[in-house]
């Protein structure tokens, strides 16, 4: 493997790549618009066109496409080549700010959800700044957002963006009763991606599986995971040889891959990344679909992310790990060493509480898929139905709250192994919940009800504006 600092965001323009490559006051109007929202110039526009796609040519790329995602829960592109005519039998490579900024891709062809009538066509892609644009296959690929002629949202992209404004605009209203001015509140997700892997000669004998993704018929094996011998245990060479060439692929792009695992049932894995803003977050969960089902054919694999492939085991589901932070590094649902004495903590917890609580449909329906459907509520999936875990710290200063009694803090425990060599160390104030759909973890939520294939812009649109 390649050293990893040379590698990673080798193929992604990004912050470091536009100081190095942009005029400094071309840098510094950019970076207004990604941290304020200032709309940019087009003269700004055509400077930064034009420092992509030298830099995009430099690395092989020979197109650029308007990366954006459909409601149909995958990515979409058309690819437009870098070459302009020049009248002599020449071209030379030319990309604008207009082409930068706008696309106009057909868009009748999209889901709509009947906002529109069949034969409207016009649709049009809006680059979003606060995304860095990558390559991949050959193409610059912009990502951006996705709408109609009538200027209705017809991606995942845009609901999000604002429902992340949303949030931003009320977390900065409670932090001011706190006397707090902050610049920005973003909400934060790590998406855990399950997945199982299969051999893809055996795929191909199953035309349930290549057809539906899941098997229909058939007699269980003779081994499943009743002996709990896979979860962690030793990764196979030739599994171990796919996740490399994964984890490689994943940082070219600037994806913070970083933990791998196998997962409860045979054959199924996971990959977890380190959290990173919701936008970037659900831009790169997509590319990690796409690419663990290209790395797995080049290694004679078929990755499967239905939620439930096969019956009688675990199927996969996608952990939302999901927080708010302030541009200044303050984690919102950091409870600190006194969370009973935490005001600011229990505000925005009882907020949480009470959006859980009233719209707890909504987020049934954001989850709601005919695959997960089918997972849901079994070996080990989070039950149907949604509910909360907090643990028995926060459930008792809660209760103290609502009883108007005094917390009793208890003292910190600690384990100890038996063993002298063997450190001791502070035991937690609960115990984690594995099965709860929507469970605190100590700083954030964990948001367990999401499949496996499904995109995690809808889900957090749900949970940014309830």
């Amino acid at each position: 493997m390649s050293k990893m600092s040379e590698i990673f965001g080798s193929m992604v323009f990004n912050e470091a790549v536009m100081r190095e490559r942009l005029p400094k006051e071309t840098f510094k109007a950019l970076k207004k618009t990604m941290d304020e929202g200032i709309p940019l110039d087009m003269s700004v526009a055509n400077t930064i066109a034009n420092a992509m796609k030298d830099w995009a040519v430099e690395k092989g790329a020979t197109h650029y496409t308007h990366w954006f995602q459909p409601m149909t829960g995958i990515t979409a592109e058309k690819h437009d080549s870098f070459i302009t005519p020049q009248g002599n039998g020449t071209v030379i490579m030319e990309f604008s700010g207009k082409e930068l900024v706008k696309g106009e891709p057909d868009g009748s062809s999209f889901p709509s959800g009947g906002i529109r009538a069949t034969y409207e066509a016009r649709g049009y892609t809006a680059w979003d700044p606060t995304s860095p644009a990558f390559i991949k296959d050959g193409s610059l690929c912009i990502p951006t957002a996705f709408c109609s002629y009538g200027g209705e949202a017809l991606d995942q992209k845009t609901p999000l963006l604002r429902s992340m404004d949303a949030i931003d605009k009320q977390a900065k209203r409670i932090l001011k009763l706190f006397g707090k001015k902050v610049r920005r509140v973003t909400t934060t997700v790590g998406a855990e991606q399950e997945y199982f892997l299969i051999d893809r000669k055996m795929w191909e004998q199953r035309k349930d599986l290549v057809y539906t993704g899941r098997t229909l018929f058939g007699a269980k094996p003779p081994k499943g995971q009743e002996l709990d011998d896979h979860y962690f245990g030793m990764i196979k060479p030739r599994v171990l040889a796919f996740m490399n060439e994964l984890d490689e692929e994943l940082w070219k792009l600037g994806i913070l891959s970083k933990t791998k695992h196998n997962e409860v049932a045979p054959a199924q894995h996971e990959l977890a990344p380190i959290f990173t803003t919701t936008n970037l977050a659900a831009d790169g969960n997509q590319l990690t679909m796409e690419m663990m089902k290209k790395v797995a054919v080049r290694h004679g694999l078929v990755c499967l992310l239905h939620e439930k492939p096969f019956a009688g085991v675990n199927g996969s589901g996608k952990h939302n790990n999901w927080s708010l932070s302030t541009d200044t590094g303050e984690n919102l649902l950091e409870p600190g060493n006194t969370p009973e004495d935490n005001a600011q903590f229990l505000l925005i917890l009882t907020a949480i509480i009470k959006g859980i609580d009233e719209y707890q449909d909504l987020l049934r329906v954001s989850v709601a898929t005919a695959g997960n459907d089918h997972r849901l509520g079994a070996n080990e999936a989070p039950p149907a139905i949604i509910s909360m875990f907090l643990g028995e710290d926060l459930d008792a200063i809660l209760k103290s709250i609502r009883e108007g009694k005094p917390y009793d803090r208890k003292a910190k425990q600690v384990i100890k192994l038996g063993v002298d060599a063997l450190p001791n160390f502070p035991k937690d104030e609960t115990d984690r919940n594995r099965t709860s759909p929507f469970a605190f973890t100590g700083n954030k939520f964990e948001f367990r009800s999401l499949g496996s294939s499904i995109s995690i812009s809808f889900p957090n649109v749900i949970l940014n504006t309830i």
